[in-house]
């Protein structure tokens, strides 16, 4: 215990990433934050959008982010015939205040985001108990807490300051996390209580990214790729556990190896999902044409969203979400890189760990409704209905920017470091 709650004081200290050359590369060494800029005269002292925010990432955001807003009206509509636009205000409030905080961290140093990242990790713990504790039980999972009669599914933080931890103790313990197997196990134990606590709140698919993000980062950090093989045994082994030990879990492995088997019980959801592929051909049968929606297919607005988008777009219009999703990814890699080739090794980190768990959750939301995996309680990042995931989403999403904007920074030094030298 007393080396795990070492390894939560965060210091200020940034060293360079390991991994290709490029990222420590000579030309390369520049301050790992960059330091306050001046506004220049003439110039307001703030601007809707930094210096060097990639316009590419935030364009595909803002896109990904009206097309939701349209899908969850149209997915909805039929669900409160009393108020058709109950929920797609509901996600319109969500989205606003969502881009608020996206704001907000784009204007927030990320360096004072390490400083707090121990405290943020200690905050996901706290959450984590107290959900279990108080937390409010919606079909049969209890993820919700209360707060001033808000209800927060406290697994979406988490995630977001799972990963900001993750990247400030692969900054501190860069050579430890490679060479010795105590600067493997912490983050692993971290990343496997924490994941754990959301395991118990039946939340399978909110457990299993979190898991798998950690063990990115720790593989981009440098991690021999041996060190995860004896991991995963044990992984692999206590799945047909969890699988067993739970009833409803059974039915979904089953549903999912056969829905047709049980159309009208544990396979309906899929079944109807495929139907609405399938009716939606090539070209779709228009928006607000689903038939599925009027209340066929469960949870139409949430994690089976992506089947209204193949009903009422068709092929067409799932390839373009897909296309979509994977520039997203893209390009949070990519300022992932930029970041990494000036020297700013946490903002690196950071952004591999926002594109990695926005990935894989519209991975597995997608592969679901296409009957490729199990059924998960997950949403599609930026598009479903749900207001903690979006708003959560946005947040990281603008600390990405953020990230942009100080490897932008750290580049224009370049000059002025070498000219002083």
């Amino acid at each position: 215990m007393s080396t795990l709650s070492s390894e939560f004081a965060e210091t200020a200290d940034t060293i360079r990433l390991p991994g290709p050359a490029a990222w420590n590369a000579e030309d390369a060494r520049s301050p790992a934050v960059p330091p306050p800029e001046p506004p220049a005269r003439g110039q307001p002292r703030s601007a809707w959008l930094p210096e060097g925010a990639d316009g590419w990432l935030i364009g595909c955001v803002l896109a990904l982010l009206g097309f939701g807003l349209l899908m969850v009206l149209s997915a909805s509509i039929a669900m409160r015939p009393d108020n058709p636009f109950h929920f797609a205000i509901r996600q319109a409030v969500a989205a606003g205040l969502g881009l608020l905080l996206a704001y907000l961290a784009v204007r927030t140093p990320l360096a004072d985001l390490q400083k707090v990242a121990g405290s943020l990790m200690l905050l996901s713990f706290l959450l984590a108990i107290l959900v279990l504790a108080f937390g409010k039980t919606v079909n049969g999972s209890t993820r919700w807490l209360s707060v001033a009669g808000v209800s927060v599914q406290v697994s979406e933080p988490i995630k977001l300051f799972l990963v900001i931890w993750l990247a400030s103790y692969l900054v501190r313990q860069r050579d430890p996390v490679r060479t010795e197997i105590r600067g493997f196990i912490v983050p692993v134990a971290v990343a496997g209580a924490i994941s754990a606590l959301i395991l118990a709140e039946r939340d399978l698919g909110g457990a299993a990214v979190a898991f798998a993000t950690a063990l990115g980062l720790l593989w981009v950090g440098g991690v021999p790729l041996s060190r995860f093989m004896l991991w995963l045994l044990p992984v692999i082994a206590i799945l047909p556990v969890l699988i067993l030990t739970q009833g409803y879990r059974m039915l979904r492995l089953l549903a999912y190896l056969d829905p047709w088997a049980d159309p009208q019980n544990s396979g309906y959801q899929l079944v109807n999902s495929l139907m609405a592929f399938g009716r939606g051909g090539w070209f779709g049968v228009g928006l607000g044409g689903s038939v599925q929606k009027l209340l066929y297919l469960p949870e139409v607005h949430t994690d089976f969203i992506f089947a209204v988008v193949g009903e009422e777009l068709g092929v067409i219009g799932t390839l373009g979400v897909l296309i979509a999703f994977g520039f997203l990814v893209w390009r949070i890699f990519h300022v992932a890189e930029r970041c990494a080739a000036v020297g700013h090794g946490f903002a690196a980190y950071l952004c591999y760990g926002v594109g990695l768990f926005i990935g894989l959750q519209a991975f597995i939301n997608i592969g679901v409704a296409l009957g490729l995996l199990p059924t998960k309680g997950l949403t599609l990042p930026l598009i479903s209905y749900g207001s903690n995931s979006l708003v959560m989403t946005l947040t990281a999403l603008g600390c990405v920017v953020r990230a942009s904007h100080e490897s932008t920074r750290l580049l224009n030094l370049r000059p002025t470091m070498r000219s002083r030298a």
